[in-house]
């Protein structure tokens, strides 16, 4: 059955074709991962990538894409919007990559409710008893897994079955979206290297690691799709930029005090791995500021390696008591203010403006 008759038959029952975009990226997903050329070259790879694109996830970058795609006038269902849908697996994919490897460079244990891969790899590695270090396999293998998706990331918009006219205009955020991440990753690791406590430099980090491949970007790639006028398409960066930033530290805020029902991964994971994240560059200044010393060891030295439960919960307690987590609370709204201010003056479809009000809402309000 095709992805068009299962979610777009117009029948009285189906759901508006907007309402069902999460079916129906599950199904162009599972298309896509289904007639891959080559897997059974390496299917333990394909399979971990499988695993991961389909084993949750809130298709967050897609779905930025998809009301990219209908603000700029793109249609909610036919041939157009199938295609276009299509194309949007690759951010899926993209995003695929960056958790495999990111979850390498944090050395998290788990993914989405299960081993993350290169734990996945060890593991397997360690009970068949091969030969030589089962944790520099994983790594390794982990590596692999995420290139892997990386390439079918490409795979996906270029086989989407884009008009020649469409893929030249979404292959130019493509290509910056890519290097933007990799060059947000870069500078996480740079920023850890230097033990950074500078508020810019982590916020610098935010824009580039986060909020350009997962908002600005994807905004961008789906504007681009349906031939956007220049104006919308800044209109929609500055939004995503904004939005994407305040989604970053929304994400930084849970992963100290979340829910791992809701973060799908351990609570304090950023505190254990010394993150330099504006949350705790905020709470240095603060300290510093007002002459505590003491905290700004305790911060340091959270910063500095592995820390004990204990020191997770201290540190908890200090980011509150200092004022840090109030204003990280007050940058989230101001900067979501402003990025809903970018989309006023510009002509966007009106289902669209409603969708990306309610879109900045979700990814940027209070959940833990």
């Amino acid at each position: 059955m095709s992805l068009a008759t299962t979610v777009d038959s117009g029948h009285p029952s189906a759901p508006p074709a907007d309402d069902a975009l999460p079916a129906r990226l599950g199904l162009a997903l599972e298309d896509f991962l289904r007639e891959r050329p080559h897997a059974e070259l390496a299917p333990e790879l394909a399979e971990e990538v499988r695993a991961l694109v389909l084993g949750g996830g809130k298709r967050v970058r897609p779905t930025f894409a998809w009301w990219g795609w209908r603000a700029a006038g793109g249609a909610p269902r036919g041939q157009a919007a199938e295609t276009a849908l299509r194309a949007l697996v690759a951010l899926e994919l993209l995003q695929a990559c960056a958790l495999v490897h990111d979850d390498v460079m944090d050395r998290s244990t788990t993914r989405r409710g299960r081993p993350a891969a290169h734990r996945a790899f060890a593991t397997r590695h360690r009970r068949a008893r091969w030969a030589g270090d089962s944790r520099h396999y994983g790594d390794c293998a982990a590596i692999l897994v995420g290139d892997l998706a990386l390439a079918w990331a490409d795979d996906a918009l270029v086989g989407a079955g884009l008009d020649p006219a469409a893929l030249r205009r979404a292959w130019r955020p493509w290509q910056a979206m890519r290097t933007e991440m990799m060059a947000g990753q870069h500078l996480d690791l740079v920023a850890t290297a230097r033990r950074e406590e500078s508020l810019e430099e982590t916020l610098r980090v935010a824009r580039f690691k986060t909020a350009a491949y997962t908002v600005e970007r994807p905004l961008h790639l789906g504007a681009a799709l349906a031939d956007a006028p220049a104006a919308l398409v800044e209109a929609l960066r500055a939004f995503g930029r904004d939005v994407g930033v305040a989604f970053q530290l929304r994400d930084d805020l849970l992963g100290v005090f979340g829910d791992v029902a809701v973060t799908g991964k351990p609570v304090g994971d950023d505190l254990r791995e010394g993150k330099r994240t504006p949350l705790v560059a905020t709470a240095l200044g603060l300290a510093r500021a007002a002459g505590r010393e003491r905290d700004v060891r305790l911060l340091r030295d959270c910063l500095g390696g592995p820390i004990d439960e204990e020191t997770v919960a201290r540190v908890r307690a200090l980011l509150v008591e200092l004022g840090a987590v109030a204003a990280i609370e007050e940058r989230i709204g101001a900067l979501t203010a402003r990025g809903l201010q970018a989309l006023e003056g510009v002509a966007v479809e009106p289902v669209a403006r409603e969708r990306l009000v309610r879109l900045a809402a979700e990814a940027t309000a209070r959940k833990y």
